[in-house]
């Protein structure tokens, strides 16, 4: 018997057959240069010893377009909505599909090994189609491995175990193809036809060349949220507000207590209640309550793929781009799980024990693993919080083997430093601490203190960016103790603004709004900084996400014809998603989503038609005043 298994990446597919085949295995080079067949010898449960061929393909092995007689200027743009689909190829991908049929001609069994997300069946079946061209039984004989990372017990028990693939989740990944594909083209044409010629490259104004004005499913609302950040900010009007503070002397210090009300716009109102409390009370008042108890600062959830982004943006500064990029090289190299999840709850028969031990090995934290897996520490082992995330499909990210220092690339360093870090807060005890809220009232009016003692780091001496410090002490008093104030007085402010957009805020954004998925969130921020809808500026340190001239009026010229909540906004894109989703159980089929998303994008594009001047309009209105 022969059996070919296909890796959504040669990397894989080379560890992958380096454990299947026990190390003893031939490498034999393909039609393409990117991909290798690699030939062992393995036992399966539905075939017994089997000769296999462990192959690749470089992720999708095709992609989609209209038909010829649809192409770019060939027909009228609504035409666009009801044409032809066909599927595509190019060269690598044809010279990758060549391989496949060879090596599957003369095969008995095809083992899918893509990734396990939904877009990871989608590229299995298209491994599929391109087998069954020239073995049709292949169909009957698919199977489908189940792994989430490079483990070697974990990939033999998913060679031992396999499933089919999910039919339901690639007819998703159909549907969204097409639905981007169809409203991508139809208003890319249209906002390149209108306003390319009327705009300035940001990076580059001698640059005369016409740009692509490109339109996306979810390039348009994740602009939107960079737009209406600027536009607050924009708009933000100053006040002024007024509070009282009092002081109670604590030894050589003083303690400031805070007002209950916190402020209040009215300068009038609050000097009336100032005057009040002096009249009432001079400089004396008297502790109204106190109360002491024990507090936590609760270790991090297991870690996702959208807090791996975020957090990697805001304690390295790194992209989200660069962060995932970094996580799969580290998946690749069997340093980490797989990288893409929206899980957050480990699974109970995970042996969670055994992955801190590896960590034992690591000079950097090693010792503190020890202190986990030891009886007599207080901060001992802690089976990880559980989230309201499981995708079903991979675990948590977290660390495999330890890597010492073999890890050349710096992102590559940081991002597998944090990975561990969190995974091993995740397995500690939460910090613990003393809180003491102390009240006291002057005149009518009440005013609190807080002191924090921490007795506990815990998971703080690993995760070293959780911040949680003890503050001075409170002054020693007591309930219905009467106390002279050292400072008593009037003070006023300003609110401020909010910060630009950071990448991290995006990120979360994006993640509660349903815009993208985990593992495309940072491709569809490095799309709209590419097509120059933001720019990255750098303020004290701190870069921010600022809307460009041709971002701020595309996303105000939708608002100006009434279709803000279709484009720059994230609603249509989530129902996509609700409906995706649907699909994938069986509640929805496919060519029910797309006819209902593709009849609304042709409504959508009447109105647009029919208000194109506004565009322009709103467009030379805001360079004007911009500029």
């Amino acid at each position: 018997m022969r059996v070919v298994c296909v890796a959504e990446k040669n990397s894989i597919a080379k560890a992958v057959a380096g454990i299947l085949g026990g190390g003893r295995l031939a490498r034999r080079d393909s039609s393409s240069k990117y991909i290798k067949n690699y030939d062992f010898t393995f036992e399966f449960p539905f075939a017994g010893q089997c000769d296999v061929t462990m192959t690749a393909v470089a992720g999708h092995l095709s992609g989609m377009d209209l038909d010829a007689s649809h192409g770019w200027g060939k027909c009228p743009i609504p035409a666009v909505f009801n044409a032809p689909i066909i599927d595509i190829r190019t060269k690598d991908q044809e010279k990758i599909a060549q391989n496949i049929r060879k090596e599957c001609r003369n095969a008995d069994f095809l083992m899918i090994w893509t990734d396990c997300d939904r877009e990871g069946e989608y590229i299995g079946w298209e491994v599929v189609q391109a087998a069954i061209s020239s073995n049709a039984g292949l169909e009957r004989n698919t199977y489908r491995a189940i792994f989430s990372h490079l483990e070697p017990r974990h990939i033999i028990h998913a060679a031992k175990n396999p499933k089919q693939l999910d039919l339901r989740a690639v007819d998703a990944v159909r549907t969204r193809m097409e639905v981007d594909l169809r409203s991508g083209v139809a208003f890319t044409r249209f906002l390149t036809e209108l306003l390319a010629s009327k705009v300035e490259r940001a990076s580059d104004p001698k640059n005369k060349q016409r740009p692509v004005i490109s339109y996306g499913t979810c390039q348009f609302p994740t602009l939107g949220f960079v737009v209406d950040r600027h536009e607050r900010i924009r708009r933000f009007v100053s006040e002024s507000f007024w509070f009282i503070q009092v002081g109670v002397a604590n030894g050589a210090d003083e303690t400031f207590f805070q007002w209950e009300r916190v402020h209040l716009f009215d300068r009038l109102a609050v000097a009336v209640i100032y005057e009040s409390c002096v009249e009432t009370a001079g400089s004396i008042a008297k502790v109204s309550d106190l109360k002491s108890k024990s507090t936590t600062k609760y270790r991090p959830l297991p870690l996702t793929t959208v807090e791996l982004q975020k957090n990697c943006s805001r304690f390295f500064k790194m992209s989200a781009k660069t962060s995932l990029e970094a996580a799969e090289k580290l998946y690749q190299k069997g340093f980490i799980s797989y990288p893409r999840t929206e899980t957050d709850i480990f699974p109970s028969n995970m042996d969670l024990k055994a992955l801190v031990e590896q960590q034992t090995l690591d000079p950097r934290w090693g010792s503190y693993a020890q202190t986990l897996l030891a009886e007599t520490t207080s901060n001992r082992f802690k089976w990880p919080r559980s989230g309201k995330n499981d995708d079903k499909a991979h675990p948590p990210i977290h660390p495999i083997i330890t890597c010492g220092s073999g890890l050349e690339n710096d992102n590559e360093r940081k991002v597998y430093e944090y990975v561990t870090r969190h995974f091993l807060a995740c397995c500690s005890e939460d910090a613990k601490g003393h809180l003491t809220t102390m009240t006291i009232e002057w005149g009518y009016e009440q005013f609190t203190a807080n002191g924090l003692v921490v007795l506990e780091r815990n998971f703080m001496d690993i995760y070293f960016w959780a911040k949680w410090e003890t503050t001075k002490q409170l002054p020693a008093l007591t309930v219905g103790q009467e106390i002279q104030l050292s400072s008593h007085v009037m003070k006023d402010g300003k609110t401020s603004p909010p910060n630009q957009m950071t990448e991290a805020e995006l990120i979360l954004l994006m993640d509660a709004n349903g815009i993208g998925t985990d593992a495309t969130i940072a491709e569809h921020i490095e799309k709209i900084q590419q097509r120059e809808y933001i720019t990255k500026k750098k303020i004290n340190k701190q870069t921010y996400l600022i809307p460009t001239i041709l971002g701020i009026s595309l996303v105000h010229g939708f608002e100006e014809i009434g279709l803000e909540d279709s484009f720059a906004k994230p609603f249509l894109r989530r129902q996509m998603e609700v409906d995706l989703k649907l699909i994938c159980e069986g509640e929805k089929r496919k060519l029910q989503v797309i006819d209902d998303l593709i009849s609304r994008y042709q409504l959508y594009y009447g109105v647009t038609s029919r208000n194109q001047n506004k565009l322009v309009e709103v467009y030379n209105h805001i360079r004007r005043t911009v500029t």
